[in-house]
């Protein structure tokens, strides 16, 4: 049960970010939060539920049984809280403790209305790509979407006008989309539905939002964000504002990635605006198509929790963003490796950089991100989230405070054994010589839902492909579904995967020698 709240959109703050040079104008912090964003009703209401004397005769068929397994392993009060959805009282009824919930994030994040997924933020993707169709025929869209945008694209059937991201030669990493090439994408596309980008990047770039949906409402078209990594922003004064608040229609947002929820659980917000009357209707009923008809109370609750804390405990998001400042100054000091981030300027797509993503390059340092990554979790039990051949990631969750004096001296304990020739497959700049897409021939629906065969690589050229496949890093997608496979995307994706950690996300075998076409 969901519920519509109205009115709710406050500014958000967009100060400049101590992280990096690129600038940005300062605002006031966001006002105190209303004595409702005290409570978490629904995470309550199975707390309490969860602390009577029940006889469970229903599923989950662990019944809460104290002397199992999973009680062993993870604890009896995780088997207690594991309640099935339609429950009296909870979610089930009128004004339930869930209805508050989803009112008390909707208010939050300033949005129409707000939906709790629990099949992570994909499930928000598909469902924005699943309603764009009753808009127009053509979705406009980055082409360095994550795959469940194009996941999206398959279950919807339209079809896609893509815009190339900026890339970093030297990283081999893809940024963002300015406001000028979706305008110009738009000219072309007469019956065009939606624009769809991601903001923030992998590596903490954030997108002009305000200019791109300038673009697309001048254009006559809602603007959706992925906003999957930028769940916590606008609740600290350091933090970039919110999409939802610079103009964005419909915006993912995986909750559990830096917001700090349980893992597979996201929110979908609609904003208050031109499209809002349209939209609610279809995202509501796209919702139910997707998500589970068991929804994990575990991971709803979770999202009550975490939204509670992000509103309540602004001093602990600032404490984070401290503490992922001081990583990056310790990194500057050292001189060793350099801070990705500070290199953002030269890019005009770029007008942020998320405060609590920590990119560092470690090849400037005498080592690949990969073997960076692989001596940190193997020698110092340390973990990243992300790394490339490049560079690595760390995050700091909001309300997190690590230790960070551990990380910085694993890092700067690794040896040197690589030069910064040593490139693999985002190193040197011949690699990253993209290949221009193939024609599109069908939709992406058409082509993945058409009878299909495996032929051998050099067989493949000329023909449709059924998949889509990726080179990563930089993790464009290189060929999509419905798209004529070319012979320079072969040999591209090819070299890609042979060069030392190399990988191509949708490929039949490791080394591409094999494609799956369209019959």
């Amino acid at each position: 049960m969901n519920i519509r709240t109205t009115d709710h959109r406050t500014p958000s703050p967009s100060p400049a970010s101590t992280s990096t040079s690129v600038p940005a104008a300062a605002v006031p912090p966001p006002s105190r939060p209303g004595v409702g964003q005290l409570r978490a009703p629904y995470a309550e209401a199975v707390l309490g539920h969860a602390g009577r004397d029940w006889l469970r005769l229903n599923v989950p068929g662990h019944a809460a049984a104290p002397g199992s397994d999973l009680a062993g392993v993870f604890g009896p009060r995780i088997t207690a809280l594991d309640f099935p959805p339609l429950l009296d009282g909870i979610d089930l009824g009128s004004d339930t403790p869930l209805d508050r919930a989803l009112a008390l994030a909707a208010e939050a994040w300033g949005a129409r209305r707000t939906w709790f997924l629990t099949n992570g933020a994909s499930q928000g993707n598909q469902i924005a790509s699943m309603v764009a169709p009753a808009l127009g025929r053509t979705l406009v869209v980055q082409r360095s979407v994550h795959s469940s945008v194009i996941d999206g694209l398959v279950l919807s059937g339209m079809d896609a006008v893509f815009v190339q991201p900026s890339v970093d030669p030297e990283q081999g990493i893809a940024h963002g989309v300015t406001a000028a090439d979706v305008a110009a994408a738009l000219e072309r596309t007469p019956d065009a539905a939606a624009v769809y980008i991601v903001s923030p990047s992998y590596f903490g770039a954030v997108a002009d939002v305000p200019a791109v949906a300038d673009a697309a409402h001048a254009a006559g078209v809602p603007l959706i964000v992925d906003e999957a990594w930028g769940s916590h922003f606008g609740f600290h004064p350091d933090l970039p504002a919110n999409a939802l608040s610079l103009g964005a229609d419909l915006v993912t947002s995986s909750t559990h990635k830096l917001a700090g929820s349980l893992t597979q659980s996201a929110m979908l917000h609609l904003a208050e605006g031109p499209f809002a009357d349209l939209l609610e209707p279809l995202v509501d009923r796209a919702f139910r198509l997707v998500q589970s008809t068991s929804a994990s109370a575990l991971l709803t609750a979770s999202l009550d929790l975490a939204r509670r804390n992000l509103v309540t405990d602004a001093d602990a998001t600032g404490s984070s963003v401290g503490a992922a400042d001081r990583v990056r100054g310790a990194v500057r000091a050292l001189g060793r490796f350099t801070v990705v981030s500070d290199g953002f300027h030269a890019f005009p797509d770029i007008v942020r950089a998320d405060p609590l993503r920590i990119a560092i390059d470690t090849r400037a340092g005498g080592i690949t991100g990969h073997e960076a990554r692989r001596r940190l979790f193997r020698d110092h039990q340390v973990m990243v989230e992300v790394a490339t051949d490049a560079a690595i990631v760390a995050v700091i969750g909001a309300g997190s405070v690590p230790d960070t004096d551990r990380f910085v001296e694993a890092l700067h304990t690794l040896p040197s054994p690589l030069t910064t020739d040593s490139a693999g497959a985002g190193g040197g700049a011949g690699m990253l010589r993209l290949p221009a897409p193939g024609a599109t021939k069908l939709t992406a629906r058409e082509a993945f839902l058409s009878p299909a065969v495996v032929v051998a690589a050099a067989e493949a050229v000329g023909r449709i492909s059924a998949d889509t496949l990726a080179a990563y890093p930089p993790g464009i997608p290189n060929v999509l579904p419905g798209e004529v496979i070319t012979a320079e995307a072969v040999r591209f994706l090819q070299r890609t995967a042979t060069a030392p950690n190399g990988h191509v996300r949708g490929a039949l075998d490791p080394g591409v020698t094999r494609l799956r076409v369209v019959a």
